[in-house]
C-alpha cells in the first residue's frame, strides 16, 4: 500500500465524517480526549461492521494500515482522488 500524498489530512476528515455517521447509527462517538489511534480503530471497525470498507487481513491490521483504509474511503466518497 502506497501512502497517499495528503493522507494525514484525509484521515482527519475521515474521522470527522465517520464519527458523525457512527453516532447516527448508534455506535457512539469517539471522545475528544481519546487518542488518535483509538479513534482510527473505532472508525475503522464501524465502517467494516457496516460493510462500507473491506476489512484488512487479520495479519495486516495495524494503525498505519487502518489509517490508509480510512484515507482511501474518504477520498473515494468525498470527491478527493488519491494520487
Amino acid at each position: 500500500m502506497g501512502k497517499l500524498e495528503d493522507e494525514a489530512e484525509l484521515v482527519k476528515k475521515a474521522i470527522q465524517v465517520a464519527s458523525h455517521y457512527a453516532k447516527k447509527r448508534g455506535y457512539g462517538y469517539p471522545e475528544k480526549q481519546d487518542s488518535a489511534k483509538l479513534k482510527v480503530e473505532f472508525i475503522y471497525r464501524v465502517l467494516v461492521e457496516d460493510k462500507l470498507i473491506q476489512p484488512l487481513a487479520k495479519d495486516k491490521i495495524s494503525d498505519p494500515n487502518m489509517r490508509h483504509k480510512l484515507a482511501l474511503w474518504i477520498s473515494k466518497h468525498h470527491g478527493k482522488k488519491p494520487t
